[in-house]
């Protein structure tokens, strides 16, 4: 288990390099549950997503031996895009591998930034076995995107940050995919209000965590096709941390289909103002379809805005093409 001194750690590790997001009230959401709800906008971080916090503080947390030997990591975009920006500030070369079901967009962000990029397979699993061979061929250092203790006390920073601006909160909706977000806000904000409920939220297509815990242990899990594609990919069948975490400290875990995924995201544009990605608008969705109804404030984790304008513009329109 990480725990909240390593969270705490990692907050005054990243004091420098990266900012507090916003947590905003939503009118709308408040008034649909009858209690205050307010949005953490993780989409405001600077690579657009919250995984700059966990990359970032398992940069800083290496040896100046292993940043000579070369850093690589697999994504579904964002945890590649984070690392890329921290390893640029570091003027170190990341090299990411991503598969085909990775969107464009988020493959050119990566490019633009300096890193290497090889695409691989069809699924975040076929990535991480690249990974595996450039560690076992080239002697680099791989950055998980998940499962490890760096990276989940880098996401548990969100979680201290909840409880500073909200200390009452009752009820946190977390997006949930390989855990490191998961447990990383579980871990910080049960530390400090044990009685605070922490929900994971993730699509009905391919949600591999909640698979593995429902089987009580890592399960292999196709990987297909969703609006929430960042929520996609395997959790690993040796995975050390993220697993027994979420199992420890969820209090439940509740999955969506694809159209309520698009009526997030076209809420999150249309009244709250903010462009945000399917994985990003899974808190939303839940208490838009009535999945959910939250105990005292609330805080919706906006994880991420590196959404496809095409795909976003389709959505909005109701156009576009259904998974499945």
């Amino acid at each position: 288990m990480v725990g909240v001194s390593e969270i705490e750690a990692a907050r005054e590790r990243l004091k420098a390099h990266i900012a507090a997001t916003p947590l905003v009230r939503s009118e709308s959401l408040s008034g649909q549950v009858g209690v205050p709800v307010f949005l953490k906008l993780e989409n405001h971080q600077p690579t657009g997503s919250f995984k700059l916090r966990g990359a970032t503080n398992a940069l800083l947390c290496l040896s100046e031996e292993e940043r000579r030997n070369g850093l690589v990591t697999a994504s579904t975009g964002n945890h590649g895009r984070a690392l890329a920006h921290a390893a640029s500030t570091q003027g170190l070369t990341a090299t990411i591998c991503l598969s085909a079901l990775v969107p464009h967009n988020k493959v050119e962000a990566i490019r633009k930034l300096g890193a290497q990029v090889c695409i691989t397979g069809k699924s975040q699993d076929d990535a991480m076995e690249e990974v595996e061979r450039f560690v076992r061929e080239k002697g680099m250092n791989a950055i998980p995107p998940f499962d490890d203790p760096r990276i989940i006390a880098g996401q548990g920073t969100i979680g201290l940050e909840i409880i500073d601006a909200l200390p009452d909160v009752g009820t946190v909706l977390v997006p949930l995919s390989g855990g490191g977000l998961a447990a990383g806000i579980a871990a910080a904000v049960k530390a400090k209000r044990p009685e605070a409920k922490v929900i994971g939220i993730s699509m009905r297509r391919g949600a591999a965590m909640q698979a593995s815990l429902a089987a009580g242990k890592p399960v292999e899990v196709e990987e297909l096709d969703t609006l929430a594609d960042s929520l996609g990919g395997g959790i690993g069948l040796h995975n050390r941390w993220t697993f027994n975490m979420c199992r420890a400290l969820l209090d439940d875990v509740i999955l969506l289909d694809e159209d309520e995924i698009a009526a997030g995201i076209r809420h999150a544009a249309e009244i709250e103002g903010e462009i945000i990605e399917g994985a990003a608008a899974v808190g939303i969705a839940a208490v838009l379809a009535g999945k959910i109804r939250p105990d005292g404030p609330t805080a919706i984790i906006v994880s991420g805005g590196n959404i496809d304008p095409e795909q976003h513009r389709a959505i909005m329109e109701n156009s576009y093409r259904r998974a499945g």
